[in-house]
């Protein structure tokens, strides 16, 4: 999925080079972009439902992953997040910020608008200025439910990894239909609200560090003229082991283009 995080104590189930977050409350723990973070996981806490089948995903790939258990419910989701809230509050140690992120991608709850509601009520209630983020890989922006709750986010997080359709069917492997065209345009109608997260990375045939990859990723950025751009490399180890880490070198270019076209941008290593 899109989330690298390290540090604290997580009980997360390690398989191979994968991690499977507890559902739906996990952390918190420690974001490389957002500090600390107290993830909400709106996915099965035995495996993985996702629409991309990202290669460098580290919760692994889906074949090796699918859940047995249900989604959480709403109300499970609220209760579970606010009994976490209250020890955070009686431990002196609030979050930074809660994060929709886990085991796949989240927008795909049925009851996601419902669970952003919950969420932002007990965020105000418990821990007034923490920020609520979503990581989204964006394959439902198109839904005007999906695209309504992620206006009401401090940070709606979408990935795009590339706008080269082929990259993405290689290295993203979307379920189904997957119209590059249709995200771009999804991604304007947010008219600046959405900060565009894309790795970058090595391998046979992926590497997307050159210029032939950023030059027409940046273009793009230009038109949907997000409020910040992520930019990050490998955190974990991937299911596919050919894959490796962009360097900080080629990070901090990219960064400092995106910068010179009056688009802030953080660089993750």
């Amino acid at each position: 999925m899109l989330t690298s995080f390290a540090y604290l104590i997580v009980p997360l189930l390690s398989i191979m080079s994968t991690v499977i977050y507890p559902s739906p409350i996990f952390g918190p723990i420690h974001s490389r972009r957002l500090g600390l973070s107290l993830g909400i996981n709106l996915l099965p806490a035995d495996g993985k439902v996702c629409s991309f089948d990202c290669i460098y995903c580290e919760c692994g790939f889906n074949d090796d992953h699918r859940p047995l258990k249900p989604l959480p419910t709403r109300k499970e989701v609220a209760e579970k997040l606010e009994a976490r809230l209250q020890q955070m509050v009686a431990e002196g140690q609030l979050p930074d910020v809660l994060t929709f992120a886990g085991n796949g991608e989240p927008t795909c709850h049925p009851r996601f608008p419902d669970i952003i509601s919950d969420t932002l009520a007990l965020r105000d209630r418990y821990c007034p200025k923490a920020k609520v983020s979503v990581l989204s890989n964006s394959t439902l922006i198109h839904s005007q439910r999906v695209r309504e709750a992620l206006m009401r986010v401090d940070n709606n997080i979408l990935k795009l990894d590339t706008v080269d359709p082929q990259y993405i069917k290689k290295v993203d492997r979307p379920a189904g239909v997957f119209n590059l065209d249709r995200i771009v345009d999804c991604m304007k109608k947010f008219e600046g609200h959405i900060i565009i997260q894309t790795i970058f990375m090595h391998g046979p045939g992926v590497t997307n560090t050159t210029d032939e990859y950023v030059a027409p990723w940046l273009e793009v950025m230009k038109s949907i003229r997000p409020q910040e751009v992520m930019v990050y490399t490998i955190d974990r180890e991937t299911p596919d082991p050919s894959l490796s880490k962009a360097t900080r070198e080629e990070l901090d270019a990219i960064r400092d283009r995106v910068i010179a076209a009056g688009i802030p941008c953080q660089a993750s290593y």
